[in-house]
């Protein structure tokens, strides 16, 4: 368990461990979740333009307005 001392200031230093663990480097930002029982979990905190591309599918053809009418239309009539 890593631990790390918090300064008067409410500063601490994040330990090693865990900046390698998150992939963290100098001017990255980390969010903080509080969970219930006092727990609280770090994230690396990512900006929206590095998720440019994450939904990619290089093999697959893009899907035309058409196609997505049709499964839209499919799928309203199977829950009717």
């Amino acid at each position: 368990m890593q631990e790390s001392t918090l300064t008067t200031k409410g500063q601490t230093t994040l330990p090693r461990d865990v900046r390698q663990a998150l992939s963290l480097q100098a001017g990255d930002r980390v969010r903080y979740l509080i969970l219930d029982g006092g727990e609280v979990r770090i994230m690396r905190s990512r900006p929206a333009a590095s998720l440019a591309g994450i939904l990619r599918r290089d093999a697959a053809e893009p899907v035309t307005l058409q196609a997505m009418d049709d499964a839209i239309g499919a799928g309203a009539c199977d829950k009717a």
